[in-house]
């Protein structure tokens, strides 16, 4: 090929690649300017992460540094059906008094799952999972979580026999209780 035409082909080229790339950048601006249009001034974005279940609200039971060195309960399969069946009898008593006094909410306990219905909310559902230990939620608001009997404050620093237990999501720290008094409007009754 002769140099004038292999010249002529890059200029050519690199126009075109000019002009693409000047038409990408134009329709990603118009892009943003039709879209900023639709939310007012004064609008501010957080990030949100669109696979987290963790709730915003639901503050932890147990700080960051706890959390880290927080440990599953060893306990056995007895004991896991003793401490995860009055929890739920627990909760079952407090709802289906909620029931009573609230047209808007349904409860329903069969084969061991709990169905909550909450109008203009959607459906909870809270059962066990003997295999893990674990006590699960589904919630419509804040998605699944499995819950894990954690053993709270019994340090060294801590008095004996001072710790307690409760129903712990290992991957924010928030208890069962707290989601779902902060979600259902009910304090969970403790012993």
């Amino acid at each position: 090929m002769a140099r004038p035409v292999v010249t002529s082909l890059a200029r050519m080229a690199v126009r075109g690649i000019a002009t693409r790339t000047a038409a990408s950048a134009t329709s990603t601006t118009t892009r943003r300017l039709a879209f900023s249009t639709l939310r007012p001034l004064n609008a501010t974005l957080t990030p949100r992460s669109p696979f987290s279940t963790s709730s915003r609200l639901a503050k932890p039971p147990i700080s960051r540094e706890e959390l880290k060195t927080a440990v599953v309960a060893d306990i056995t399969e007895a004991e896991y059906h003793t401490l995860a069946n009055k929890y739920i009898n627990d909760l079952l008593a407090a709802y289906e008094k909620m029931q009573d006094e609230r047209t808007d909410i349904d409860v329903d306990y069969n084969a061991g799952v709990m169905n909550l219905r909450i109008n203009d909310v959607g459906t909870y559902v809270i059962n066990k999972q003997p295999p893990n230990k674990q006590i699960w939620l589904a919630s419509p608001t804040s998605g699944p979580k499995r819950y894990d009997w954690v053993i709270i404050s019994e340090g060294q620093d801590q008095k004996q026999d001072t710790a307690r237990g409760d129903w712990i999501y290992l991957r924010d720290g928030t208890s069962l209780s707290e989601l779902l008094r902060l979600e259902t409007g009910l304090d969970v009754p403790h012993e």
